[in-house]
């Protein structure tokens, strides 16, 4: 299908959506929650297409479809959405791709992350608290200043292996993170990830890091080490 032009109306664009439905990849995403099919390097070929349309970002979410969502993401402009509006839309985005994306790609580059990490970070639904463990995993990494990263690890050794999946993903990463950028805190961090030994069989392609927190941890350090020796 030839791609539709850049002044292209939503009907459009999701009938372009549509054609690129792939259902093999469909079943793919299926099994990890995600009811779409397009391939997402096309997708973001469409974005880049598209380029920056806030407005037009808007009625794509509006649409409520998983592909749409993704590709408003891409086309939106982070700092034009209010805190309210960043709210309803994450409590709105079950599929986790959206969630994901909505959370890198347009929260974390807007000026609302940080209010909205503490509002969500304390948030009973484990999907919206996930998105704020994210949040904190980006401070962990980029701005440590001013977290309690002793309270953090507490928070893990105490919830994280009896957490919903989406949520124990992302505190796993948060432990992951302190371990990796903070050599205070590493022992502790590879002790708790070695006592809850969550995701500790997590079945990983050849090639990869284990989501494993001690392996990850040791790991990734290893990698520093060796780039700085």
């Amino acid at each position: 299908m030839a791609g539709t032009p850049t002044g292209a109306t939503v009907d459009e664009v999701l009938a372009e959506l549509a054609a690129l439905e792939d259902p093999r990849a469909r079943v793919v995403n299926e099994r990890h929650g995600d009811d779409h099919g397009v391939n997402l390097a096309r997708l973001r070929a469409i974005a880049k297409r598209l380029g920056t349309r806030h407005e037009f970002a808007r009625e794509l979410w509006a649409t409520g479809d998983t592909a749409a969502r993704l590709l408003a993401t891409l086309v939106c402009r982070s700092k034009e959405f209010g805190r309210d509006e960043l709210d309803a839309m994450l409590r709105g985005a079950r599929a986790p791709k959206v969630h994901d994306w909505l959370v890198n790609h347009v929260v974390k580059k807007g000026p609302h992350a940080e209010e909205l990490r503490l509002l969500w970070l304390a948030d009973p639904d484990p999907v919206v608290a996930a998105a704020g463990w994210a949040l904190t995993t980006e401070r962990v990494a980029k701005r440590p200043d001013g977290l309690d990263l002793d309270a953090l690890l507490d928070t893990v050794e105490q919830e994280m292996k009896d957490a919903p999946d989406r949520l124990q993903w992302a505190m796993n990463h948060c432990l992951a993170q302190i371990g990796i950028e903070h050599p205070a805190h590493r022992a502790r961090a590879l002790a708790i990830g070695e006592r809850l030994e969550v995701l500790k069989d997590y079945p990983t392609p050849k090639g990869c890091t284990s989501p494993y927190a001690p392996v990850w941890i040791t790991e990734l350090v290893r990698r520093r080490e060796g780039r700085d020796s």
